[in-house]
């Protein structure tokens, strides 16, 4: 049987903690920009954990 393949698009978009939760980046931050607040664009800043409920899809994206 031949070998899985990660998703490229995911490979790219994720990574997995130490603990085996996994990060994203936040939508929202490419374009459009003007019309939000200093306050929302500074909010969507950093990471944060992929919600329980998708946490496996991605995972299986990930072939982990």
């Amino acid at each position: 049987m031949p070998k899985m393949k990660t998703n490229s698009s995911a490979k790219k978009r994720f990574k997995v903690t130490g603990s085996g939760k996994v990060k994203r980046f936040q939508a929202g931050t490419s374009h459009l920009l003007r019309k939000k607040t200093k306050k929302s664009k500074l909010n969507l800043r950093g990471s944060t954990i992929v919600a329980k409920a998708d946490e496996k899809r991605v995972k299986d994206l990930l072939c982990k």
